[in-house]
C-alpha cells in the first residue's frame, strides 16, 4: 500500500501553491501598472525577496502576501509584520550592494492578493511605500 502524505505536508504544499499564485498575480498586476519586473524570488543566504521591480529610476522591493480565507487568518496586509519589514529591508541592502545600486532611490511596497475559495482572484491591493 502506498504511503499517503501527511496532513502537514498537504497543508504546506497548498500554502506554497497559494503563495506562488499570489506572486504570479502580483507580478502581472505590476506589469499592467507600468512597472518592470527585474527579479522574482531573488535569494541569498539571508533569505528571499518576492519581487524586485522598477518604476523609472526607483527600485521597488515588493513583499507579496496571499490569502484564501481572510476571515479566519486575517488579511494578507496584516500578515506583513514588523519582523518581515526588517528582513525585507536587510535583504534589499544586500541586493543593492551586490548590484552596486546603493545610490538608487528605493521604495518598499506590499501587494496583497486575496483568492476566493475556487482559486479566482477576489482582490489585489497594491500599497506603495508600505514600510
Amino acid at each position: 500500500m502506498e504511503d499517503l502524505p501527511s496532513p502537514s505536508t498537504i497543508a504546506k504544499d497548498r500554502r506554497t501553491a497559494v503563495g506562488r499564485a499570489g506572486e504570479d498575480v502580483a507580478a502581472e498586476h505590476l506589469k499592467q501598472s507600468g512597472y518592470v519586473i527585474l527579479e522574482r524570488n531573488w535569494r541569498c543566504r539571508a533569505g528571499e525577496l518576492d519581487l524586485i521591480s522598477s518604476d523609472g529610476e526607483t527600485l521597488i522591493f515588493v513583499e507579496v502576501r496571499s490569502r484564501t480565507n481572510p476571515i479566519r487568518y486575517g488579511s494578507a496586509v496584516e500578515a506583513v509584520t514588523p519582523r518581515k519589514c526588517r528582513q525585507v529591508r536587510e535583504l534589499a541592502s544586500v541586493y543593492l550592494k551586490r548590484h552596486q545600486a546603493e545610490t538608487k532611490p528605493v521604495r518598499f511596497d506590499v501587494v496583497a492578493v486575496t483568492f476566493n475559495g475556487d482559486g479566482t482572484v477576489r482582490e489585489v491591493k497594491h500599497l506603495q511605500g508600505a514600510f
